[in-house]
């Protein structure tokens, strides 16, 4: 799933898995995000910005590590913030990877096929 409040980098980040043979879905913000989740049971993987309307990424993070039935679900952070406390605070709430904006499409998706190769 790839969280994110713009719709052109949830576009692209869709685009670059689809196209690496991933069955993607998308939400706008982390309210959405953890609504689909809940209802579809079987994302192996999300792909998250920090900084989004209504409940931010890091509030996300933070709703999954305390939901037993999501909080196996591996999270990459996709932001434009590369601050150190963001980073440790992220990761301190269970996000596997962080990558700064803008992306490399491949490098995204190296990461995605590790984290689900080591979810399966």
């Amino acid at each position: 799933m790839v969280v994110d409040d713009s719709m052109m980098v949830r576009q692209q980040v869709g685009q670059a898995l689809v196209h690496a043979e991933f069955e993607v879905h998308d939400a706008k913000d982390g309210i959405e995000a953890l609504e689909k989740l809940r209802a579809l049971k079987d994302v192996a993987l999300v792909v998250c910005d920090v900084n989004m309307p209504r409940m931010s990424g890091l509030e996300l993070l933070e709703a999954l590590s305390k939901d037993e039935a999501l909080a196996k679900i591996a999270v990459v952070m996709l932001t434009t913030e590369g601050q150190a406390s963001l980073i440790q605070k992220a990761k301190a709430l269970g996000a596997k990877a962080w990558i700064i904006k803008p992306f490399k499409a491949e490098l995204l998706v190296a990461a995605v096929k590790k984290l689900t190769a080591q979810a399966a």
